[in-house]
């Protein structure tokens, strides 16, 4: 179902009571947010395990000497990277019940043969295998949202999605530390067990997706039909109009779009903290010297804060209507914490100093949010939020390099370097801000001109310009 099809069945705008739209929206949200939510969680666990796994054996079982651990996590983000744009457009074809469940089973397959590997070079391959298949789910359901909720309702709903990525830093250490008893089991060892199981709960959970998503709203059967047109309807209204032009110029738009890659820059420069400290975190706390199984289970705290604080932020920035002003200050947060453990203090501040750089991930689905909030057209809509986020996931890539053996315990490089992204991002994100709001003060004042009569000074091009680049749209700040 595309975004004109659905227009096309707006001929009357039904009438909801508040209250009536109150229980509309959490009917939505209870059938779409927790099997997305639980999706992106095993999805997160997934390519996320091997931190914990690291710890129980994989690299004197796998001789993973010198660099070969930041190899197995690298190739990763190199299918990862490359598919996400392909696997977007593939979701207009193939409907999102169908799709992220086929993709989700199969990476759960990988996780499990995973398992059962003897080799550097057979973990290596499905690591590559696994990115590959994990590729369409992050830009496939930030696509999917942009077709249910308006504007200033989405960050929050994606935050409750992106949510389930930190708390899986909490699940991932509490597993880890459970299944590291049934170490020897089977002539496996604990580390086999942590890939096994969680690629089963992933099957199961895939299976599960399949029976119970539902496609768009013009399609949900679980609505009742007057329902179905308000959701499209109060979707189209806060939303930019979408463009009639063909796909291939609305994907070209996308990568000619200054904002698609100046807000991938800011995305970046939260992804490389938000992996490196996904990858790192139980070796970095481990380096305090704590025993393997407490460092795992000092994991969760930071991750159960930091997902409270994502959706206080995420709500707060729907309901002002505004993104940099919450992006911000998370990245100043999270830069404090890697000024605190780059500096020669005591384990006990440096481990407070983790719980500001997990804490600092929460600037994510802003950035994302940001984007598809300033995209007009479904194709660019979908080809620019999978831009951004290829661009991030090359963020996984510098990560999974720069927090070397040989640099333990103190890891300047690592923490220098992302510092230095963070920074990055702090100029950036004001940068973008005040070209939108220079970009929404010309329309303003050409929308004045034209109501005096005068002859507007825009610089919007000629025709009738839709999407974002009509003059009727303002951008998000």
């Amino acid at each position: 179902m595309n975004d004109s099809e659905e227009q096309t069945e707006v001929s009357v705008a039904p009438t909801l009571t508040a209250e009536q739209e109150t229980k509309l929206w959490r009917k939505i949200d209870l059938r779409l947010i927790p099997i997305i939510s639980l999706m992106y969680l095993l999805s997160f666990m997934d390519r996320g395990n091997i931190g914990n796994a690291k710890l129980d054996g994989l690299l004197t079982q796998l001789h993973l000497t010198g660099n070969r651990y930041n190899i197995a996590l690298t190739v990763f983000f190199i299918p990862y990277s490359l598919f996400e744009l392909p696997a977007n457009l593939a979701i207009q074809v193939i409907r999102p019940s169908r799709w992220l469940p086929a993709i989700m089973i199969t990476w759960g397959l990988i996780m499990m043969v995973m398992g059962f590997v003897k080799t550097y070079p057979q973990l290596v391959g499905l690591r590559v295998c696994l990115g590959a298949a994990e590729a369409g789910l992050f830009p496939g359901v930030a696509y999917y949202f942009t077709m249910w909720y308006p504007n200033h309702m989405y960050q929050y709903r994606l935050a409750l999605f992106t949510g389930a990525a930190t708390l899986s830093g909490a699940f991932s250490g509490l597993l880890a530390f459970s299944i590291g008893f049934m170490s020897g089991d089977g002539g496996l060892e604990g580390w086999s067990w942590i890939f096994i199981l969680e690629g089963l709960a992933t099957v199961l959970a895939g299976l599960i997706a399949a029976l119970v998503m539902v496609d768009y709203p013009s399609t949900a059967k679980f609505l009742t039909a007057e329902e179905r047109l308000f959701v499209i309807q109060k979707r189209a209204r806060g939303a930019a109009q979408d463009e009639e032009h063909g796909a291939a110029q609305q994907i070209w738009a996308a990568f000619t779009d200054w904002q698609v890659w100046a807000l991938s820059i800011v995305l970046l420069s939260t992804a490389v903290p938000a992996y490196g400290i996904t990858y790192f975190l139980p070796t970095l706390i481990k380096n305090f010297g704590y025993s393997t199984s407490i460092s795992q289970l000092l994991t969760i705290p930071p991750y159960v804060l930091a997902t409270a604080n994502l959706l206080v932020i995420s709500y707060y920035s729907d309901k002002l209507k505004l993104r940099s002003a919450f992006i911000f200050p998370a990245q100043l947060i999270a830069l404090a914490g890697y000024i605190i453990n780059i500096s020669d203090v005591s384990s006990g501040v440096k481990y407070f100093g983790l719980y500001l750089c997990v804490v600092g991930t929460s600037a994510v689905p802003g950035c994302v949010s940001w984007l598809a909030n300033n995209l007009g057209g479904k194709y660019k809509r979908a080809t620019g939020i999978a831009l951004q986020i290829t661009v991030a996931n090359f963020g996984g890539v510098i990560a999974s390099n720069i927090f070397r053996t040989q640099d333990a315990p103190r890891y300047f490089l690592g923490l220098g370097l992302v510092m230095m992204f963070i920074g990055l991002g702090l100029v950036t994100v004001p940068i973008t801000a005040l070209a939108y709001k220079h970009i929404n003060h010309q329309r303003d004042r050409d929308e004045l001109l034209k109501q005096q009569g005068q002859k507007a000074d825009s610089k919007e091009g000629g025709g009738k310009p839709l999407g974002d680049r009509a003059p009727s749209f303002r951008y998000t700040l």
